[in-house]
């Protein structure tokens, strides 16, 4: 009678065995994967603000090895880039998503999608890091741009900074 309770008579399946494990393992593996996004290591506010504050060398395949090792495989290529889930902050504000350039494009690129609009993205870097963000133009929706060259726009109710430069020219011999 107490394995009849149980469901587990001489004719139940076997739930116990290295294989039902093996099989309950790769689901939670696949289940967290399919989820939102992973969180992001230590270093990212130093590699990827630094960045995107054009305060850094860019190279693709360093960035592509950091945020594949970091936040798995981008979730999908548009545009001319790579898009990888992420969950951090930089400057006290939430990050949702990096962008990275493929090589399709005559320019390096590294940018990310934050949860604050333009103002209080480039109020939050200011008072972080002393960098400034002036808006380019007096449109309702201006760009913003630093010295060094990083950029703050509007991407619908969030703001996305970039920096965005040429490719190095190869070597000639």
């Amino acid at each position: 009678m107490r394995t009849a309770i149980r469901g587990q008579g001489r004719d139940a399946p076997r739930r116990h065995g290295p294989a039902a494990l093996l099989v309950h393992a790769c689901a939670a593996v696949l289940a967290i994967a399919a989820g939102t996004a992973h969180a992001a290591p230590s270093t990212f506010g130093p590699v990827i603000g630094s960045a995107l504050l054009c305060r850094s060398h860019l190279d693709n395949a360093y960035f592509q090895s950091y945020l594949s090792g970091a936040f798995g495989p981008s979730y999908k290529h548009e545009g001319g880039a790579y898009w990888f889930k992420a969950e951090g902050n930089l400057w006290g504000t939430q990050v949702t998503d990096i962008l990275l350039s493929d090589d399709t494009s005559e320019l390096v690129f590294v940018g990310a999608v934050t949860e604050a609009t333009p103002d209080k993205l480039d109020e939050a870097i200011r008072a972080t890091v002393g960098v400034r963000h002036l808006a380019t133009d007096a449109s309702a929706y201006p760009v913003r741009e630093s010295v060094p060259g990083s950029r703050i726009v509007y991407f619908k109710t969030k703001s996305k900074i970039y920096c965005a430069k040429f490719k190095p020219l190869p070597i000639l011999r």
